[in-house]
C-alpha cells in the first residue's frame, strides 16, 4: 500500500473517530455544564469539562460568585446613548469624563477595539462604536451598523477630527471609504490609523499589501526617531 493511501486512510479514520466520539459523563448536571461552556467561543467538550471540574472542586460560594457576576452583567449592562460603548450608565465614563477631548472621535468596528486603544495611555479623545463593518458578502449594510447617530454627532458642530481605527481588511476598507465619501461634506478632518510593520518584525515575512502601505505611509527620520523614544 502507498504512503499516500495509508495517510489518507488514517486521516479519515481520525475525522470519523471525532465524528461518533461521544463523551460519558457520570452525571447528567456535569453533562448539561459541559455543554454550555462548550458553546463559548474556543472552549472544546475537554476544555469545558476541565472547568466544570474546577468548579465543582471549589467551594459553593466561588460558584455562585460566577454566575451572579454572568447574570448581573448580562441584566444590568447598557450601551452608551452617543458612542455605544458598553457602560455601567446612560453615558459612559469616557464621554462623561471632562478630561477628554470633545473635538477628537475615534471610530472602531466595537467596544474590544475601545480596550485595546485606551490601554496605550496614547489617546485622548471619544469613541464611537459601529458594531459591525460593512460587509456585503455578508448581507451587513450601513443601515444596520451605528452610522446614522455618527452623522448626528458630527451635525453638532463640535466633532473637529474623525479617526478611522478599523481593522485593516476587506471589510475595514469598504467601511472607511462609505464613511469617508459620506462624511465629506462636513467640515471635518478625517484621518486612519497608520497600518506598518510590527517592531521587531522581519521584512522577508511581511505581506505584500502591509509592506507597500508602510512604505507608502513612511514617515521623516526625525519623525521615526520621536515615535520610538
Amino acid at each position: 500500500m502507498k504512503l499516500s493511501k495509508i495517510i489518507s486512510t488514517y486521516a479519515l479514520l481520525l475525522i470519523l473517530n471525532a465524528y461518533f466520539y461521544q463523551m460519558i459523563f457520570p452525571s447528567k448536571l456535569i453533562e448539561d455544564a459541559v455543554n454550555a461552556f462548550a458553546t463559548l467561543p474556543g472552549i472544546g467538550k475537554k476544555t469545558a469539562l476541565r472547568l466544570v471540574m474546577h468548579l465543582l472542586q471549589r467551594d459553593k460560594e466561588e460558584s455562585r460568585k460566577i454566575s451572579e457576576a454572568i447574570i448581573r452583567m448580562r441584566s444590568e449592562i447598557k450601551f452608551c446613548k452617543h458612542c455605544h460603548n458598553v457602560s455601567d450608565e446612560d453615558i459612559c465614563g469616557i464621554c462623561s469624563s471632562p478630561y477628554k477631548d470633545k473635538t477628537v472621535v475615534c471610530v472602531v468596528e466595537n467596544f474590544r477595539d475601545i480596550i485595546a486603544i485606551e490601554n496605550t495611555r496614547h489617546y485622548n479623545g471619544l469613541y464611537h462604536v459601529l458594531e459591525g463593518l460593512i460587509s456585503p458578502m455578508d448581507g451587513v449594510g450601513p443601515e444596520q451598523l451605528n452610522v446614522k447617530s455618527l452623522v448626528e454627532r458630527i451635525e453638532l458642530g463640535t466633532v473637529k477630527e474623525i479617526i478611522m481605527a478599523l481593522n485593516p481588511t476587506i471589510d475595514g476598507d469598504t467601511t472607511i471609504f462609505y464613511l469617508s465619501k459620506l462624511l465629506s461634506k462636513h467640515d471635518l478632518k478625517i484621518t486612519s490609523i497608520a497600518r506598518g510593520i510590527a517592531f521587531g518584525g522581519e521584512l522577508e515575512y511581511v505581506d505584500e499589501i502591509t509592506l507597500a502601505r508602510s512604505i507608502q505611509a513612511r514617515l521623516p527620520y526625525e519623525s521615526y526617531l520621536n515615535n520610538k523614544s
